[in-house]
């Protein structure tokens, strides 16, 4: 299959039809593309355009594009649709999807558009579903499942799976349950298809399933569906009765939008915000943290100004061309060491005892900064600098080393364990604290060393 590559030439026929008002043509022409590609032609069209194409398009294509798109697009083409169209638009997705719609509509359009649809048994299960947070299992997973009943032969359970199975787009999984709809097991298809067809199903179903509590967090539900390679996942209640799935598409979406959270918080901006976002969100996203390195920075000018009279010592005056060296390796080690435990974090492998994971960064430390200090050292004797200048800058180095790999570990752990995202720690708050600290250690080092 040739990859989509949206190009010029297909925009510029597109627009053409559009203003010729050829409908035939447009039809022909969107019936080609994959819902996921006609999201990416929609976003480059202007919006009238846009809603031109998509009241054109006939709502079974419509629909399946509709959380493909941008945003912002979609929130302006849903603004040019009345509640009846977009209630005809949800009743062709599954739950979890039109769920995910719903919720960006303000709340008198979502009242109309759900009062629209005609599927009453759809619309209870977008009522039920917008009541969990949108990052449990109960906010991702949709109804829309294939279950069998423990006491049905295996002929009821082939026609009652081919009923269920027109309301379900892709069958992963089928779960047993009992009367009650307690989730029992699984059933194999193979076990099925080769049973009797008077045998009960309780006597081919297997017992052992993976499944999730409906408040169970997202990012939980991915690490078990990761470890164990599922494609879809059962989701229970309190009572252990079956009332959803999840499947691994909505896990890699959950995935995907908290490796971009991070990767913002990572970098110092403390909420989602995109590119073509308005200044004022740009703003309040980034001014906090850049608030943040400013006290840092005044804090590093106060720990200057304690050592100037260390400082003035005319044999102590090369030291300061060293600072910037010194709390640069700082930033840059309490980085690293607060990068790798944010990712063993976020994939469940940080275990055991924090004193020896701060043992083991004592370890590397002194590894890594012997080496440096050494290179340190080398680089004194070739620009034929005073020993015992290069011996402080490169003892210095070793205990920066150290103490911002302790930091750059302790923090997010700990920040973790008090229920904080620590991804907080890998941006300008390690950098900053680092940066005190490596400056401080580092003139408190060399006065000692030189007094």
């Amino acid at each position: 299959m040739t990859p989509f590559k949206l190009s010029e030439e297909l925009l510029d026929q597109i627009n053409s039809d559009i203003v010729a008002q050829n409908n035939k043509a447009l039809q022909t022409l969107v019936k080609e593309y994959h819902y996921a590609d006609l999201a990416e032609i929609f976003e480059a069209l202007q919006i009238d355009q846009a809603v031109y194409l998509f009241k054109l398009i006939g709502s079974e294509k419509s629909a399946d594009m509709l959380p493909e798109l941008d945003e912002d697009v979609r929130e302006s083409i849903l603004d040019a649709l009345s509640s009846e169209e977009i209630a005809t638009e949800i009743e062709e997705l599954d739950t979890d999807d039109a769920v995910d719609i719903i919720a960006e509509l303000p709340d008198e359009v979502r009242k109309e558009v759900i009062n629209q649809i005609s599927d009453t048994e759809h619309a209870d299960d977008i009522r039920e579903l917008l009541t969990y947070d949108e990052n449990s299992a109960g906010g991702l997973m949709a109804k829309e499942l294939v279950c069998v009943n423990q006491n049905w032969t295996v002929t009821r359970c082939v026609r009652e799976m081919r009923i269920q199975a027109q309301e379900v787009t892709h069958v992963h999984s089928i779960y047993v349950v009992d009367n009650k709809n307690v989730l029992l097991g699984r059933l194999s298809l193979k076990d099925l298809l080769t049973a009797n067809e008077k045998s009960k199903i309780k006597s081919v179903y297997i017992p052992k399933v993976d499944y999730v509590t409906i408040d169970e967090e997202g990012e939980e539900v991915a690490k078990i569906m990761s470890k164990y390679d599922l494609e879809a996942i059962p989701v229970v209640n309190e009572q252990k009765q079956l009332v959803g799935r999840i499947t691994i598409d909505d896990i890699v979406d959950l995935i995907k939008d908290e490796a971009e959270k991070d990767y913002q918080l990572a970098a110092g901006i403390s909420s989602d915000v995109e590119a073509d976002d308005s200044i004022f969100q740009h703003i309040k996203a980034r001014l906090p943290w850049l608030i943040l390195g400013l006290v840092g920075g005044l804090g590093s000018v106060f720990i200057l100004e304690g050592f100037e009279g260390f400082m003035n010592h005319p044999s102590h005056k090369a030291l300061f061309f060293f600072t910037p060296l010194i709390a640069a390796m700082a930033g840059n080690v309490g980085v690293q060491s607060s990068a790798i435990i944010v990712q063993g974090l976020a994939n469940d492998v940080v275990k055991g005892s924090l004193f020896n994971r701060l043992i083991k960064e004592v370890g590397l430390g002194l590894i890594n900064g012997g080496s440096l200090a050494l290179l340190v050292i080398l680089f004194g004797v070739a620009t034929q600098q005073p020993t015992d200048v290069s011996l402080t800058i490169a003892l210095s180095m070793l205990c920066v080393i150290i103490v911002s790999a302790l930091i750059g570990t302790f923090v997010p752990i700990v920040l973790n364990r008090r229920g904080i995202d620590p991804a907080i720690a890998t941006g300008p708050f390690i950098t900053t604290s680092n940066d005190i600290f490596g400056i401080f250690l580092f003139f408190y080092i060399a006065k000692w060393f030189l007094a």
